[in-house]
C-alpha cells in the first residue's frame, strides 16, 4: 500500500471519526450538552488537523473512537431525563409574578 493510500485513508477515517461525533452530539436531550460536545469535537480537529506524524494521528483517532463511545452512552443516559427546552431552543420562558419575583414554569407543549 502506498503512502498516499495510506494517508488518503487516514484522511478519510478522520472525517467520518467527526461527522459521527458531530451526529452523536445532536443526541444530548440538554441544548449545552448538545453544544458542549459540539464545540469540543470541532475544537479537537481544528487544533491537530495539521498533525503530519503517523503515530501521532493513529493516536488521535483511537482516542475519538473512544470518546464517541462515551459519547454514546452519555446520551442514552441524558434521553432518560425530560428537561425543558431553553429560551434559546426554542421553549417558552417563565413569567415572574408574585410579591417574592417567583418564576412559574410553563410547559412548552
Amino acid at each position: 500500500m502506498s503512502m498516499a493510500a495510506l494517508k488518503g485513508d487516514t484522511a478519510f477515517q478522520a472525517r467520518s471519526l467527526f461527522r459521527s461525533l458531530l451526529r452523536q452530539s445532536s443526541q444530548f436531550a440538554a441544548y449545552n450538552f448538545r453544544e458542549y460536545a459540539r464545540r469540543r469535537a470541532r475544537d479537537a480537529f481544528r487544533e491537530h488537523r495539521a498533525e503530519q506524524e503517523e503515530g501521532r494521528v493513529k493516536e488521535l483517532l483511537q482516542k475519538g473512537v473512544k470518546e464517541l463511545q462515551v459519547m454514546k452512552r452519555q446520551t442514552v443516559v441524558s434521553q432518560f431525563f425530560q428537561l425543558d427546552r431553553l429560551v434559546v431552543e426554542g421553549g417558552k420562558s417563565g413569567k415572574q409574578t408574585g410579591e417574592r419575583n417567583d418564576i412559574i414554569r410553563q410547559t412548552t407543549e
